[in-house]
């Protein structure tokens, strides 16, 4: 991650002086910061827009899934923040209600995931309780490759994939390792485990 201003921005700010086709980018404490990931981590991000287009097609869902969605969230004190999920899952009816628009979804979508790199504190914490704040129906931290403390992941660590069920106002989690099927309350009938995931990032772990 690499901050790229200097002088504070606004969100509105942000959004103007947005870097079209340099790469990916959200607003953090006033700062427009730069999102680097590994191939390994697209391989993940991209593996998983198409397992969830595959269930929006085959159940004739009414989502859209994709990368580089940007999302207004805000901090526990009022702090504007602009957010890009590794993948969105946002209804067809609010992303085509306005079409023509630039600026970012200010209205909570269906399903955020963020694949876990070096930056991990911002999955487990800041981005879980802003997509929370702002009312993201499901949220899926997907560690991979276990970076996490030994206090998120135990003894020993292992890939851990945690879906967060919005309910009541708060976040419930369940943890997903190896070859149990993911329990995801948007996508009913999804078959997929932490071990295929693993897989499609092309790295093989001992």
């Amino acid at each position: 991650m690499t901050a790229t201003t200097a002088k504070k921005l606004s969100f509105a700010q942000f959004l103007e002086q947005y870097p079209d086709g340099e790469g990916i980018f959200e607003l953090v404490d006033g700062k427009m910061v730069q999102l680097k990931a590994m191939r390994a981590d697209k391989n993940v991000a991209r593996f998983l827009v198409f397992a969830f287009d595959d269930e929006i097609k085959r159940n004739n869902l009414g989502y859209i899934a994709d990368k580089g969605i940007l999302i207004k969230t805000s901090t526990r004190d009022g702090k504007e923040r602009g957010r890009n999920p590794d993948v969105s899952v946002v209804s067809e009816a609010e992303w085509n209600s306005n079409v023509s628009a630039y600026a970012a979804l200010t209205k909570p979508i269906q399903l955020a995931v963020e694949v876990v790199s070096t930056n991990w504190e911002d999955d487990y914490i800041d981005k879980l309780a802003e997509y929370q704040r702002l009312g993201i129906s499901e949220y899926w931290i997907v560690d991979y490759l276990a970076i996490a403390s030994r206090s998120y992941l135990g003894y020993p660590k292992v890939p851990t994939v945690w879906v967060y069920q919005l309910i009541d106002g708060e976040y419930q989690v369940q943890t997903f390792t190896a070859n149990t099927p993911i329990i995801s309350p948007t996508f009913g009938q999804l078959e997929l485990t932490t071990e295929q995931i693993i897989n499609a990032s092309q790295i093989y772990l001992a």
